[in-house]
């Protein structure tokens, strides 16, 4: 899972001076007027918990022996979405998310421990005032009423990205209707226009990308590509991408083809597992980046990490013939083997076409239009993969150079810098249209634990003039 070993270790310290949020913010933080915009945070990959009520276990978010144990065929088959012949819109199985994950919670030799992830973010926010909904309905904090202006959107991450982006237009429909029945009640203004902000981590902001340039459309391999319309940004205002991997990250190719283990503490995941996850597939990095290298021969280029045809050939993730006996755990009630393969070749080319789709949306230049603010927050000083070298012979992988990102993701890869590949020019090309870009010394998820993290985004949210006209203030103002 690209970018899991951040989330579980990236607890950076920080000896800097730190700017005093409470001094800095505190009026604000006390001002709930209806021109605040609520807020969603919206996690990354591995950051919502994923609960399977058929057996009453956590698939992801807490490892102790009542959790699923991907070691064991029950837990494997708990975690992995079905291997079937089918449109992937109608694969489903009884995963729910459960709540964004806040800590993650180990047991070592016995000893429970808690691993922060998410509430670095909601700290932030809390500095600032918001009241995070889930965590006030809850009963974890006591916010008294004031617990309308932040939403957790929390989501299954191993589904496909559009699945998740038509999710959260629903979900911003719904909460756009909550916040206006309390702009009544707590304020007597009818705000037809509610706009949110958005915090997005990682995978979380390819989500965002997407469902603001297209809404809730569907995205087809075959067919024409989405309409370009920016139908979610009507419903948003400021959008914050943190450590977002726009460009894709290497990480996603190693950790398919490989497996992974996102710790010495936790369980290994093989990649015949991972391979079952639309959303790893379009983490996959751009090919036109050439950042994958036949025998490390920077004269030989891999051309399409997308061909199913190359997969099969090297034999990487479901075509792997050592993960023969995980697809029989995964596809138990398929007993001859060559069918098995069969079924799951034709899978993960539709997975791999999928992805090809979804990329070729987020990756179209387009001018953001007016009123919308879309933030970047990148890290940009620790070793990130930057090439992989790829064997002729056995397809096997190799890091052979890093360059500076966040240790996940890279610094061009956030930007989506299109000179990387290509002929290098003076000034950053790039098809997203960003307003402003913070550059970090930090880690993937410790971007979000950063002072000068902290500090900006609360003046982002909560002081930084908005693009608003006359009329929309008008619209918000409790005398009228």
């Amino acid at each position: 899972m690209a970018g899991g070993l951040i989330l579980v270790l990236a607890l950076v310290g920080c000896a800097s001076r730190t700017a005093e949020l409470a001094l800095l913010y505190n009026r604000e933080a006390q001002h709930h007027g209806p021109e605040r915009n609520p807020i969603i945070v919206i996690p990354g990959i591995l950051g919502s918990m994923l609960y399977d009520p058929t057996s009453d276990t956590m698939a992801w978010g807490a490892f102790d022996p009542s959790a699923a144990n991907p070691d064991t065929p029950e837990g494997a088959r708990s975690l992995a979405l079905p291997i079937a012949d089918r449109p992937l819109s109608e694969i489903h199985d009884e995963i729910v998310p459960r709540g964004v994950l806040e800590k993650l919670r180990i047991r070592l030799l016995g000893i429970p421990l808690e691993i922060q992830a998410y509430a670095g973010v909601l700290q932030t926010l809390g500095a600032g005032g918001y009241r995070d909904e889930d965590l006030g309905l809850g009963g974890q904090v006591d916010y008294g009423e004031d617990h309308f202006t932040c939403f957790q959107f929390d989501y299954d991450w191993r589904r496909d990205n559009v699945e998740n982006a038509k999710r959260l237009h629903d979900f911003i429909i719904e909460k756009r209707a909550y916040v206006r029945e309390e702009l009544k009640l707590r304020f007597g203004v009818d705000k037809q226009d509610i706009k949110f902000d958005i915090a997005a981590h990682s995978m979380g902001g390819l989500i965002t990308r997407y469902f603001l340039m297209y809404g809730d459309q569907e995205i087809t391999a075959e067919g024409p590509p989405p309409k370009l319309t920016w139908e979610g940004a009507q419903y948003v205002e400021r959008v914050i991408l943190i450590g977002t991997p726009n460009g894709g990250a290497l990480g996603a190719l190693v950790e398919l083809v490989e497996g992974t283990q996102l710790a010495p503490l936790l369980p290994y995941y093989p990649p015949a597992l991972l391979g079952t996850f639309p959303s790893i597939y379009q983490l996959l990095p751009r090919s036109r980046h050439q950042l994958a290298l036949w025998d490390d021969d920077a004269n030989r280029p891999v051309a399409d990490l997308l061909d199913p045809a190359l997969w099969e050939e090297l034999g990487w993730g479901l075509a792997s013939p050592k993960q023969a006996s995980m697809l029989e755990v995964l596809m138990s009630d398929v007993p001859d083997p060559d069918e098995r393969r069969a079924i799951a070749l034709a899978y993960q080319g539709r997975l791999l076409a999928r992805a090809r789709a979804f990329q070729a949306a987020l990756d179209r230049p387009a001018t953001r239009p007016e009123g919308l603010d879309l933030l970047l927050v990148a890290g940009d000083v620790d070793g990130t993969t930057s090439r992989v070298s790829v064997s002729s012979e056995d397809g096997s992988l190799e890091i052979v150079d890093r360059a500076p990102g966040d240790g996940s993701v890279l610094r061009s890869s956030a930007l989506l810098d299109e000179r990387v590949g290509g002929e290098w020019q003076p000034f950053v090309v790039t098809p997203i249209d960003f307003s402003a870009i913070l550059f970090l010394p930090e880690r993937h998820l410790a971007l979000t634990r950063a002072p000068a993290f902290r500090d900006n985004v609360l003046f982002w949210l909560l002081e930084a003039p908005r693009n608003r006209s006359e009329s929309e203030s008008e619209k918000t103002s409790p005398d009228r």
